[in-house]
């Protein structure tokens, strides 16, 4: 079995990573979980271990849940993260310009450059999308959208003046104000995004109930373990949350609200 946490794997918290999982992995196999590993895998193509089938655990983000991996996986929980507003398992975006910017409100960054990290991303994308589609005019809002590749590179794009604003979720904006306060100093927080789920905890589809049971108590297990209480601290893992499927709607629901008021694409 293979098991990741590729969504706030920073190279700057690998230790952190490392630290969180030993003490779940330990936790799982208390529960009676065996084939447990000992290590995270790390690869390239994240994506790809999510729908193999000796997936034990991992995170994904929500927009692939309620997309590409609707029916190829198996929730299981939804962490809590020690940020504003990430309360009961729910996070936002802050949508960020530079510092030194005169945008006062969304409206000002009309026919300006935007930076998303994914087109497949609820925090990056479809949430900055949302954000301004009722802004758009014949749906068009941004003079142009610019992929980086991740979160990390939208902000430095806006830092660096190749674009103008980004939306970043809020977890990793507090972790990357820690690890990198240069670089987000150089930024501003214009307006936050509405709310929806948190990136998800995930295992394999088709786990057998008694597993998914497992994993959640190894879950509860190692949230509440003292010795682990370091490694939550650098994550910002407060807790963790069992939510139904369908609270995950709420991704789609903000998607058909922006394409509703004629904005489907992020433009």
């Amino acid at each position: 079995m293979r098991a990741s946490l590729p969504m706030y794997d920073l190279p700057d918290l690998t230790a952190a990573s490392d630290d969180w999982w030993a003490g779940l992995a330990a936790a799982f196999r208390a529960e009676g979980l065996e084939e447990v590993p000992d290590r995270l895998t790390r690869q390239s193509d994240a994506a790809a271990l999510w729908t193999a089938p000796d997936l034990l655990f991992s995170q994904t983000c929500g927009y692939p849940l309620t997309h590409a991996l609707a029916g190829k996986v198996t929730l299981v929980a939804t962490p809590v993260y020690a940020c504003p507003g990430c309360a009961e398992g729910s996070y936002c975006s802050d949508i960020l310009v530079r510092a030194d910017d005169r945008a006062a409100s969304l409206g000002d960054l009309r026919g300006r450059r935007a930076a998303a990290n994914a087109k497949d991303s609820q925090s990056g994308f479809s949430a900055l999308r949302h954000a301004v589609s009722g802004l758009a005019q014949e749906g068009r809002f941004f003079g142009e959208v610019k992929l980086s590749g991740g979160h990390r590179n939208s902000l430095r794009m806006v830092a660096t003046g190749e674009a103008d604003v980004c939306a970043v979720d809020t977890v990793t904006h507090h972790l990357l104000q820690r690890v990198e306060p240069e670089l987000t100093g150089a930024l501003r927080v214009l307006a936050a995004s509405a709310a929806a789920p948190a990136l998800p905890y995930i295992s394999r589809r088709g786990l057998p109930d008694a597993e998914l049971e497992r994993l959640r108590a190894g879950l509860r297990r190692a949230i509440a373990d003292p010795a682990l209480a370091e490694a939550r601290a650098d994550l910002l893992l407060a807790d963790i949350v069992v939510k139904p499927l369908s609270a995950y709607d709420r991704i789609l629901e903000l998607e058909d609200a922006a394409a509703a008021a004629g904005y489907p694409v992020l433009t």
